[in-house]
């Protein structure tokens, strides 16, 4: 049984992290973790399954993923509450890092459950080691919307951010992406595509937007990606005037979400920017 130092000897969620690639990155306390607990609770149970086989690990493995996550979280708490220790791990990574399981540790502590995280691997943070960016301020926005039109707008509210940006992507989404971020952001804007983290052909790829464009048309990504985009240098290019104009022309936004996308993006008054939108749309009709 594990016993944590000035801890109860039961009822433990441990939240492990486990690799992302590189099978040697699993830590001591992962594996002596896994192999003590009563139970695990884990993303895919057959991708885990071989985890656990090269490890040496034999212990009952249940499925807790997006679709089952309410069901499975009562009956896990149930069991924590009946004195037994689970473990929860995610396919790669560390868990509830864009994955599921903050509402189970939520629960837990509501129910005076101990939730005791064994750190490890995290896709995010070995990206940002590696990046050669600035790291002392940076934004996790996740896996990017699949849809072009929400994977834009997320790119309009998150223009002239001054903190690092960290996006997951799939790699057959990566040239549309590429494409919407040269629309947004300017050809010139510097970005990493990390790839293959921890694996044979990890890889870093550094420079500024256009040039990703044509290496990655030129030999299209495989394997999980982290992109990052460090602060941008340049302000907006376009005065306020010209930037309303082009969002009210696309017809993806409204007036009102235009205006408060400029007031942040200029660092200006959202009354301002209305006024100067009401301004435009009696010269222009928009």
């Amino acid at each position: 049984m594990i016993e944590e130092q000035g801890g109860p000897p039961a009822g433990i969620l441990y939240v492990v992290a486990t690799p992302i690639g590189n099978l040697e990155d699993m830590t001591y306390r992962a594996v002596r973790t896994l192999g003590e607990v009563d139970l695990v609770a884990a993303e895919d149970t057959r991708h885990s399954r071989k985890l656990f086989a090269h490890f040496g690990i034999k212990k009952p493995l249940v499925s807790y993923h997006d679709h089952n996550e309410r069901q499975r979280q009562v009956m896990l708490v149930e069991k924590l509450q009946n004195g037994e220790n689970i473990a929860l791990i995610s396919d790669a990574g560390t868990p509830c890092i864009a994955d599921p399981g903050y509402r189970l540790i939520a629960s837990c502590y509501d129910a005076g459950i101990r939730v005791v995280p064994i750190p490890g691997p995290s896709a995010t943070i070995t990206a940002l080691s590696a990046a050669g960016v600035a790291t002392d301020r940076f934004a996790f926005e996740g896996y990017l919307p699949q849809k072009t039109k929400a994977r834009k707008d997320l790119f309009r509210q998150l223009n002239g951010e001054q903190r690092t940006l960290v996006f997951y992507e799939a790699p057959h989404r990566l040239s549309a992406t590429l494409s919407d971020m040269v629309e947004i952001f300017g050809l010139e804007r510097q970005i990493v595509v990390a790839r293959e983290l921890t694996k044979l052909h990890e890889e870093f790829f550094r420079g500024d937007v256009s040039a990703a464009v044509a290496r990655f048309e030129r030999e299209p990504a495989r394997g999980e990606l982290v992109l990052i985009l460090p602060p941008s240098t340049q302000g907006p290019q376009m005065n306020v005037r010209d930037a309303l104009r082009q969002l009210l022309n696309e017809g993806d936004l409204s007036r009102r979400d235009a205006v408060k996308l400029i007031a942040k993006q200029y660092g200006l008054p959202s009354s301002d920017v209305y006024r100067e939108s009401l301004s435009l749309a009696e010269e222009e009709d928009i």
